[in-house]
Formats: structure tokens, C-alpha cells, sequence
């Protein structure tokens, strides 16, 4: 399926389903998580990449991702590669789902999307 085949709109219905999955996948892993950013504004985006923290056509601001958060027993894991599994996970539900741990400028490894006209 290539990305234009689908709307935006049924991306961001299908956005959620995937999301799901992963959240599931996550407690099956014995993991825990909370959400992080989900909906940015293009007023946050624009401030971001001024900032060099992402950029300002952000796959947020079109509800297409979501960055979470993840746990250990307890412990917050802030490492790209504590995400890794999760990473691959997410790519094996669609092929337009993206991992943040593979971003080439600034890994994020708690960032999951769909990609959208070329943005990741």
C-alpha cells in the first residue's frame, strides 16, 4: 500500500488501531507506559524546530502520531534503544508506520507515526 492510497482521513483511523496494538504489545512485554505528546499545535511544531527539537510540518499536528513513554519496573527508560523491540514491532503492523529510532538527525525512540505526504 503506498501513501497515497490512503486519506489522511482513514490514516487517522487506522492511526488508532495501530496504536492500540502497540499498547498492548507493551504490557505483553511486561513493560508499562504512559502517553507523551499526542496532538501538537503548529504554533508548538514551529517552536520546536526553531529550537532543533523536530520540525514544523510534525505528523502531531495531523494526529498521525504519538510518543510515549516507557516503564520497568517502575523505571522510566529513556534510552532509544530500550524502544527498539517496540520500534520493530510498530513497523511489522503497516508500511507506513515509522519509528523515531530511525530518524537519522535526532533518534526518538518513544515517537510512532504514519507517514504522510514523505514526512516520517
Amino acid at each position: 500500500m503506498t501513501d497515497t492510497s490512503l486519506t489522511l482521513g482513514q490514516k487517522q483511523r487506522l492511526f488508532p488501531l495501530l496504536v492500540t496494538a502497540l499498547i498492548k504489545q507493551i504490557y505483553t512485554l511486561g513493560l508499562e507506559m504512559t502517553f507523551g505528546e499526542t496532538y501538537r499545535t503548529p504554533e508548538q511544531a514551529a517552536l520546536n524546530e526553531k529550537r532543533g527539537l523536530g520540525i514544523a510540518n510534525s505528523l502531531h499536528i495531523k494526529r498521525l502520531a504519538i510518543d510515549i513513554n516507557l516503564f520497568k519496573d517502575g523505571i522510566y527508560l529513556t534510552n532509544c534503544d530500550d524502544y527498539a523491540v517496540l520500534g520493530t514491532f510498530w513497523k511489522s503492523l503497516h508500511p507506513l508506520a515509522r519509528w523515531g529510532g530511525d530518524f537519522t538527525n535526532l533518534k526518538d525512540g518513544g515517537h510512532f507515526s504514519l507517514e504522510h505526504e514523505g514526512v516520517k
